[in-house]
């Protein structure tokens, strides 16, 4: 995969974080972080996609399969909407079959595949493009 971010970076990202974004956090009892997930304005250039917003989602590797995704997208949907998106969009890596998967499970939609979309590690690699209306 990709280096992880540091801990200077996850902090200018969540300062800059867009206000009519979504961002939430599954934590354990301990206060770990066992994933998250976010949503932010597809575009804030014109108002034409002010309806659709980016999502990303992560759970941690030793978390998975304990159905904390499908609890940050039951709280992620909900609060997409309070804030007015009706469409939520994803790029996932081709090679990334388990959140594909996850996606798919809730109710996403394949709509497309960007060739050499990904430039990691020298390598290309393809993004599959999928959308969900809430």
């Amino acid at each position: 995969m990709i280096p992880p971010f540091s801990l200077a970076e996850e902090q200018a990202f969540i300062r800059q974080f867009p206000e009519r974004g979504v961002f939430n956090v599954a934590i354990s009892e301990n206060q770990q972080v066992l994933g998250f997930q976010n949503v932010e304005p597809f575009a804030s250039y014109t108002q034409a996609f002010a309806h659709v917003g980016i999502i990303g989602t992560y759970v941690d590797e030793q978390f998975r399969g304990m159905k904390i995704a499908s609890r940050l997208f039951a709280e992620t949907f909900a609060a997409a909407k309070n804030k007015g998106y009706e469409k939520l969009f994803a790029y996932v890596r081709e090679d990334n079959l388990t959140a594909l998967a996850a996606y798919l499970n809730q109710g996403f939609e394949v709509i497309g595949t960007a060739k050499k979309h990904a430039y990691v590690q020298g390598q290309y690699i393809d993004e599959v493009l999928i959308e969900k209306f809430l």
